[in-house]
């Protein structure tokens, strides 16, 4: 671990790496921001958005929250969501999460976790909707595995549900919806190939919040 002073010469060096070729680096970030990512990830200490995507400053809109829960109650995410989509104008949504999720373990354990609970019953509901699947995997860590996925997954319907979204693609197209996970022992992305307009079929009697039909 880097002491805390450190932080403070990394802040040095890094603000000279990046005015080394470009004395105008900070001048433009400065500027307007114009991201074409929202991305929704988990607030592990292990996974950090842009580097993992190569993507620089000014180029991701970033929430991160534990297990990557779009919850309809959280008014942060909700925020974020809307401000992306309707005022940034972000053209992809992307939920993103990891194998050896805590979060994501503790959901699957009958542990009283105090005030982590109410939180960690989003994940709960998947394995619930998903309990057959989940239980018929007898590897532990497999069966955590998928539940990281199934929960990408549900998150991601859960993006659609929003009005902000299904505002703006009726209107433009966008934004696309995409679910991620990262593997922490390999470093790579997963896309988990979400089909997104059939998702909006499915759901779009029940969640359509805009009285439009979302197809022609």
């Amino acid at each position: 671990m880097f002491s805390y002073d450190q932080i403070f010469e990394n802040n040095k060096k890094w603000i000279a790496e990046k005015t080394a070729g470009n004395s105008d680096f900070f001048a433009k970030l400065s500027q307007d921001q114009n991201p074409e990512y929202l991305y929704i990830g988990c607030s592990d200490s292990r996974v950090t958005a842009e580097e993992l995507m190569g993507a620089q400053p000014g180029e991701v809109f970033i929430h991160r929250n534990v297990a990557n829960v779009v919850a309809a109650i959280d008014l942060n995410v909700m925020s974020v969501i809307h401000y992306a989509v309707l005022h940034l104008g972000v053209k992809h949504i992307v939920v993103c999460g990891h194998y050896n999720c805590g979060g994501v373990k503790a959901a699957m354990q009958s542990k009283d976790l105090g005030l982590l609970n109410p939180w960690l019953r989003n994940i709960r509901d998947v394995y619930r909707l998903h309990k057959d699947e989940l239980n018929a995997i007898e590897d532990e860590h497999l069966r955590y595995d998928r539940l990281v996925e199934l929960n990408v997954q549900e998150q991601c319907v859960n993006v659609i549900k929003t009005s902000a979204v299904q505002q703006r693609f009726i209107r433009e197209g966008y934004p696309l919806v995409h679910g991620w996970v990262f593997d922490l022992r390999t470093g790579r992305l997963k896309d988990l190939n979400i089909d997104f307009p059939h998702i909006l079929h499915e759901i779009q009697e029940i969640y359509n919040l805009t009285g439009e039909s979302w197809f022609d």
